[in-house]
Protein backbone atom coordinates (compact mmCIF):
# COMPACT_ATOMS: atom_id res chain seq x y z
CA UNK A 1 0.00 0.00 0.00
CA UNK A 2 3.30 2.09 -0.99
CA UNK A 3 -16.61 11.27 -0.58
CA UNK A 4 -29.34 14.88 -0.40
CA UNK A 5 -29.70 11.21 0.64
CA UNK A 6 -32.50 8.66 0.71
CA UNK A 7 -32.55 5.85 3.80
CA UNK A 8 -33.61 2.59 3.97
CA UNK A 9 -33.64 0.43 7.43
CA UNK A 10 -34.06 -3.48 7.34
CA UNK A 11 -32.53 -6.14 9.43
CA UNK A 12 -31.23 -4.00 11.71
CA UNK A 13 -29.44 -1.90 9.25
CA UNK A 14 -29.50 1.60 7.88
CA UNK A 15 -27.64 2.49 4.39
CA UNK A 16 -28.17 5.51 2.55
CA UNK A 17 -26.39 6.43 -0.65
CA UNK A 18 -26.59 10.13 -2.57
CA UNK A 19 -29.06 10.81 -4.65
CA UNK A 20 -28.68 10.44 -8.26
CA UNK A 21 -25.85 8.22 -7.22
CA UNK A 22 -25.31 4.70 -8.28
CA UNK A 23 -25.85 2.08 -5.46
CA UNK A 24 -22.99 1.14 -6.34
CA UNK A 25 -19.28 2.01 -7.77
CA UNK A 26 -17.34 0.49 -10.08
CA UNK A 27 -16.51 -3.16 -9.51
CA UNK A 28 -13.05 -2.82 -10.98
CA UNK A 29 -12.11 0.06 -8.70
CA UNK A 30 -10.98 0.42 -4.69
CA UNK A 31 -14.12 0.63 -1.45
CA UNK A 32 -12.74 2.00 1.50
CA UNK A 33 -14.70 0.98 4.17
CA UNK A 34 -14.59 2.92 7.39
CA UNK A 35 -15.25 2.24 10.97
CA UNK A 36 -16.49 4.99 12.81
CA UNK A 37 -16.49 4.65 16.60
CA UNK A 38 -12.60 5.21 17.75
CA UNK A 39 -11.31 4.92 14.34
CA UNK A 40 -12.23 7.92 12.73
CA UNK A 41 -13.87 9.26 16.04
CA UNK A 42 -12.67 9.19 19.62
CA UNK A 43 -15.36 7.57 21.26
CA UNK A 44 -13.63 6.62 24.14
CA UNK A 45 -13.97 10.42 25.13
CA UNK A 46 -17.56 10.66 24.21
CA UNK A 47 -17.85 7.76 26.56
CA UNK A 48 -15.68 9.83 29.50
CA UNK A 49 -17.76 13.30 28.68
CA UNK A 50 -20.87 11.44 29.43
CA UNK A 51 -20.02 9.44 32.55
CA UNK A 52 -18.73 12.52 34.29
CA UNK A 53 -22.48 14.20 32.98
CA UNK A 54 -24.47 11.35 34.67
CA UNK A 55 -22.55 11.82 38.07
CA UNK A 56 -23.17 15.40 37.78
CA UNK A 57 -26.84 14.93 37.15
CA UNK A 58 -27.50 11.71 38.86
CA UNK A 59 -24.91 11.15 41.33
CA UNK A 60 -21.97 8.02 41.38
CA UNK A 61 -24.45 5.30 42.40
CA UNK A 62 -26.62 6.05 39.80
CA UNK A 63 -23.98 6.91 37.07
CA UNK A 64 -22.61 3.58 38.41
CA UNK A 65 -25.73 1.96 37.61
CA UNK A 66 -26.50 2.86 34.33
CA UNK A 67 -23.13 1.67 33.13
CA UNK A 68 -23.90 -1.63 34.49
CA UNK A 69 -26.85 -1.37 32.34
CA UNK A 70 -25.47 -0.73 29.26
CA UNK A 71 -22.89 -3.17 29.62
CA UNK A 72 -25.73 -5.92 29.77
CA UNK A 73 -27.14 -4.42 26.77
CA UNK A 74 -24.49 -4.77 24.98
CA UNK A 75 -23.85 -8.35 26.04
CA UNK A 76 -27.69 -9.11 24.50
CA UNK A 77 -27.22 -7.06 21.46
CA UNK A 78 -23.71 -7.04 20.39
CA UNK A 79 -23.51 -3.58 19.84
CA UNK A 80 -23.51 -0.45 21.86
CA UNK A 81 -26.79 1.15 22.56
CA UNK A 82 -26.95 4.41 24.71
CA UNK A 83 -30.61 5.06 24.80
CA UNK A 84 -31.30 1.61 24.87
CA UNK A 85 -29.83 1.73 28.32
CA UNK A 86 -31.06 5.06 29.18
CA UNK A 87 -34.76 3.41 28.27
CA UNK A 88 -33.85 0.48 31.01
CA UNK A 89 -32.60 3.17 33.41
CA UNK A 90 -35.81 4.75 33.46
CA UNK A 91 -37.70 1.40 34.52
CA UNK A 92 -35.54 1.35 37.64
CA UNK A 93 -36.08 5.09 38.31
CA UNK A 94 -39.34 6.09 36.75
CA UNK A 95 -39.25 9.50 38.74
CA UNK A 96 -35.53 10.32 37.81
CA UNK A 97 -36.19 14.50 36.79
CA UNK A 98 -32.94 14.20 35.21
CA UNK A 99 -33.63 11.82 32.31
CA UNK A 100 -34.98 14.41 29.93
CA UNK A 101 -30.90 16.52 30.40
CA UNK A 102 -29.32 13.44 29.69
CA UNK A 103 -31.19 12.41 27.18
CA UNK A 104 -30.89 15.86 25.60
CA UNK A 105 -27.00 15.53 26.60
CA UNK A 106 -26.87 12.36 24.17
CA UNK A 107 -28.81 13.64 21.12
CA UNK A 108 -27.14 16.93 21.30
CA UNK A 109 -23.22 16.20 21.85
CA UNK A 110 -21.22 17.88 19.63
CA UNK A 111 -19.56 14.68 18.03
CA UNK A 112 -18.20 17.09 15.36
CA UNK A 113 -15.48 18.24 18.28
CA UNK A 114 -14.56 14.34 18.90
CA UNK A 115 -13.10 13.69 15.10
CA UNK A 116 -9.48 12.88 15.47
CA UNK A 117 -7.21 15.18 13.79
CA UNK A 118 -7.53 14.32 9.42
CA UNK A 119 -10.43 12.31 9.58
CA UNK A 120 -12.63 14.10 6.87
CA UNK A 121 -8.72 14.71 5.19
CA UNK A 122 -8.48 11.21 5.40
CA UNK A 123 -12.05 10.45 3.37
CA UNK A 124 -11.08 12.99 1.23
CA UNK A 125 -7.30 11.34 0.60
CA UNK A 126 -8.19 8.06 -0.45
CA UNK A 127 -11.28 9.31 -2.99
CA UNK A 128 -7.89 9.86 -5.30
CA UNK A 129 -8.00 5.86 -5.46
CA UNK A 130 -11.86 4.94 -5.46
CA UNK A 131 -14.88 5.13 -3.04
CA UNK A 132 -15.23 5.91 1.07
CA UNK A 133 -18.25 4.21 2.28
CA UNK A 134 -19.06 4.38 6.73
CA UNK A 135 -19.47 0.93 7.72
CA UNK A 136 -20.61 1.07 11.33
CA UNK A 137 -22.21 -1.22 14.05
CA UNK A 138 -24.61 0.46 16.43
CA UNK A 139 -28.35 1.12 16.79
CA UNK A 140 -30.84 2.49 14.67
CA UNK A 141 -31.76 5.90 16.41
CA UNK A 142 -28.48 7.40 17.88
CA UNK A 143 -25.47 5.70 15.82
CA UNK A 144 -26.83 7.67 12.52
CA UNK A 145 -27.64 10.71 14.88
CA UNK A 146 -23.43 10.57 15.64
CA UNK A 147 -22.25 9.93 11.84
CA UNK A 148 -25.13 13.00 11.19
CA UNK A 149 -23.69 15.29 13.40
CA UNK A 150 -20.08 14.69 13.45
CA UNK A 151 -19.98 15.37 9.83
CA UNK A 152 -18.96 12.32 8.86
CA UNK A 153 -22.54 11.41 6.79
CA UNK A 154 -21.45 14.83 4.44
CA UNK A 155 -17.82 13.65 4.01
CA UNK A 156 -18.71 9.90 2.22
CA UNK A 157 -21.78 11.86 0.68
CA UNK A 158 -24.42 9.51 2.39
CA UNK A 159 -22.79 6.37 2.06
CA UNK A 160 -23.52 4.69 5.44
CA UNK A 161 -23.69 1.24 6.25
CA UNK A 162 -25.05 0.46 9.74
CA UNK A 163 -25.39 -3.10 10.50
CA UNK A 164 -26.23 -4.91 14.30
CA UNK A 165 -22.94 -6.96 13.17
CA UNK A 166 -21.13 -5.61 10.35
CA UNK A 167 -18.55 -9.13 9.58
CA UNK A 168 -22.09 -10.86 9.71
CA UNK A 169 -23.27 -8.73 6.45
CA UNK A 170 -20.34 -9.11 4.22
CA UNK A 171 -22.37 -10.35 1.08
CA UNK A 172 -24.83 -7.16 1.57
CA UNK A 173 -21.72 -5.04 1.80
CA UNK A 174 -19.93 -6.49 -1.44
CA UNK A 175 -23.70 -6.07 -3.23
CA UNK A 176 -24.06 -2.45 -2.24
CA UNK A 177 -20.29 -1.52 -2.81
CA UNK A 178 -18.67 -4.30 -5.25
CA UNK A 179 -14.97 -3.49 -6.05
CA UNK A 180 -12.02 -5.41 -7.37
CA UNK A 181 -10.62 -4.60 -3.52
CA UNK A 182 -11.69 -3.37 -0.08
CA UNK A 183 -9.78 -1.47 2.05
CA UNK A 184 -11.00 -1.79 5.39
CA UNK A 185 -10.27 0.50 8.54
CA UNK A 186 -11.09 -0.01 12.15
CA UNK A 187 -9.65 -0.31 15.59
CA UNK A 188 -11.00 -3.73 16.29
CA UNK A 189 -8.79 -6.83 15.24
CA UNK A 190 -11.34 -9.32 16.07
CA UNK A 191 -13.46 -7.13 12.83
CA UNK A 192 -10.00 -7.02 10.61
CA UNK A 193 -9.98 -10.63 10.95
CA UNK A 194 -12.79 -12.16 10.56
CA UNK A 195 -13.16 -10.02 7.05
CA UNK A 196 -9.95 -10.85 6.28
CA UNK A 197 -11.42 -14.37 7.13
CA UNK A 198 -13.75 -14.36 4.80
CA UNK A 199 -12.37 -11.75 2.10
CA UNK A 200 -8.80 -12.89 2.15
CA UNK A 201 -6.25 -11.38 -0.40
CA UNK A 202 -9.61 -9.45 -1.82
CA UNK A 203 -8.94 -6.58 1.23
CA UNK A 204 -6.40 -5.20 2.66
CA UNK A 205 -6.87 -4.46 6.13
CA UNK A 206 -5.84 -1.12 8.25
CA UNK A 207 -5.27 -1.29 12.07
CA UNK A 208 -5.48 2.50 13.47
CA UNK A 209 -3.85 1.61 17.79
CA UNK A 210 -6.70 4.31 18.72
CA UNK A 211 -9.00 3.50 21.38
CA UNK A 212 -9.25 1.06 24.44
CA UNK A 213 -9.88 -2.13 22.16
CA UNK A 214 -6.64 -1.68 19.98
CA UNK A 215 -4.62 -0.97 22.90
CA UNK A 216 -6.06 -4.13 25.12
CA UNK A 217 -2.79 -6.43 25.23
CA UNK A 218 -5.45 -9.59 25.86
CA UNK A 219 -7.04 -8.91 22.55
CA UNK A 220 -4.27 -8.31 20.69
CA UNK A 221 -2.48 -11.51 21.74
CA UNK A 222 -5.99 -13.26 20.56
CA UNK A 223 -6.13 -12.51 16.75
CA UNK A 224 -3.43 -12.22 14.24
CA UNK A 225 -1.31 -8.47 12.79
CA UNK A 226 -3.44 -6.52 10.52
CA UNK A 227 -2.08 -6.29 6.83
CA UNK A 228 -1.20 -2.33 7.98
CA UNK A 229 -0.85 -1.13 11.40
CA UNK A 230 -1.05 2.73 11.86
CA UNK A 231 -0.57 4.86 15.31
CA UNK A 232 -3.45 7.19 14.17
CA UNK A 233 -6.27 7.99 11.39
CA UNK A 234 -3.96 10.86 10.41
CA UNK A 235 -1.19 8.87 9.04
CA UNK A 236 -3.10 7.44 6.07
CA UNK A 237 -2.73 10.62 4.69
CA UNK A 238 0.87 9.54 4.43
CA UNK A 239 -0.37 6.25 2.32
CA UNK A 240 -0.73 6.15 -1.75
CA UNK A 241 -2.72 3.11 -2.66
CA UNK A 242 -1.75 3.24 -6.25
CA UNK A 243 -0.55 -0.12 -6.32
CA UNK A 244 -4.26 -1.41 -4.72
CA UNK A 245 -5.64 0.46 -7.51
CA UNK A 246 -3.38 -1.27 -10.18
CA UNK A 247 -4.05 -4.66 -8.03
CA UNK A 248 -8.30 -3.80 -8.50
Amino acid sequence: MSDRSGAETRHGRMSSVTDGEALSPSPTGIVFLFDVDNTLLDNDRVTEDLQQYLEREVGRERQKRYWTIFEQLRAELGYADYLGALQRYRVEYPRDPHLLTVSHFLINYPFADRLYPSACAVIEHVARWGTAVILSDGDVVFQPRKIERSGLFKAVQGRVLIYIHKERELDDVKQRYPAGHYVLIDDKLSILSAVKTSWGPRVTTVFPRQGHYALDRQILARFPQADVTIARIGDLLDQNFSSLSIRA
